[in-house]
């Protein structure tokens, strides 16, 4: 496009969930009730593993701050996603998609390395159990938590600055359903093969360390499983890790298949309902997936019943 086209858009467009006029009322209810189920199931995760004494361990310390990231990413597209179905125009201001981009990729890039820090506690509360609370301590905890939000806020400042100092072309129709790197970088006028390369590197090193993180510790857990002499002590190991387990699984298939198909079976429908998938629906599985498979949560949720039950109204 001529450079004498270029400006700082004051809005954008962006594309909506669906067009059809006789889908939005549904659509509407069902991405309200996956959201307002998402959230109340998060910071109900977050209240119970800091108000419950038996919760209080690093695997739960691990787990609420899975539960605020994921509370944190789905906010971050689900309130305006909800907005688009019931206004005639779906935009969103300059600094508004500035904002949501940083935050959307700080959260997704946490998750995975929170992930590989729960993976990590796994094998060493079943590999080396003596030495868990010594080398689990409260201390490393914090690190392993913060190291990985001190990152992904780099990384999200520096790809959302770089974007947003670069010059925008008149155009300003986003090809997606909220603000995202990828398709905002189809509006610049200036080049973008710096930015481009710095999201292709970090995303390598993202998905492909947090995977490999993953990937040794569990190969590690199931080579001790699989010396243990009695069969309730390998039930027992498998029950500790088969939640996180289920969410890594969720998180790493849908990725592989925002990401790796060929460019060949890709539509930009098939592309939506994977993105609705990952930034609402897995943040609504996740405490669903604790609560459900975890007897320590689900004891948990039955003492504070009780507790709620013996207040006086």
């Amino acid at each position: 496009m001529d450079k004498q086209n270029q400006t700082v858009p004051g809005e954008f467009i962006l594309m909506r969930i669906t067009d059809r006029p006789e889908l939005q009322a549904p659509f509407f209810v069902l991405f309200l009730t996956i959201y307002a189920v998402s959230a109340v199931g998060n910071l109900g995760m977050i209240v119970l593993t800091k108000v419950d004494s038996k919760l209080q361990t690093p695997m739960y310390f691990f787990l609420r701050n899975l539960a605020f990231i994921d509370l944190g990413y789905s906010t971050s597209v689900g309130p305006k996603m909800l907005v688009a179905f019931v206004t005639d125009q779906n935009t969103i201001s300059y600094h508004w998609c500035a904002m949501q981009l940083t935050f959307f990729i700080l959260f997704i890039i946490s998750e995975l390395f929170i992930l590989s820090a729960m993976a990590y506690d796994r094998y060493v509360a079943i590999c080396n159990p003596l030495l868990y609370t010594v080398v689990m301590s409260p201390r490393i905890c914090w690190v392993l938590v913060a190291v990985p939000y001190v990152y992904s806020a780099s990384v999200s400042l520096i790809t959302t600055i770089q974007i947003f100092i670069s010059s925008f072309c008149g155009y300003n129709i986003i090809s997606h359903f909220y603000c995202d790197s990828l398709p905002l970088l189809t509006l610049l006028c200036s080049s973008t093969w710096e930015i481009e390369l710095f999201i292709l590197i970090c995303s390598v090193f993202n998905l492909v360390s947090s995977f490999l993180i993953v990937l040794v510790s569990y190969i590690l857990i199931l080579k001790a499983i699989l010396k243990m002499n009695t069969a309730q002590g390998r039930q027992k190991a498998f029950s500790t890790c088969g939640s996180h387990l289920t969410v890594v699984a969720v998180l790493y298939a849908t990725l592989a298949f925002m990401y790796m198909q060929p460019k060949s079976s890709h539509s930009f429908d098939t592309d939506k309902m994977a993105s609705v998938f990952f930034t609402l629906v897995i943040p609504m599985l996740n405490p669903m997936i604790y609560s459900l498979r975890n007897k320590e949560v689900k004891g948990a949720l039955h003492r504070m019943w009780k507790n709620l039950c013996k207040i006086p109204i």
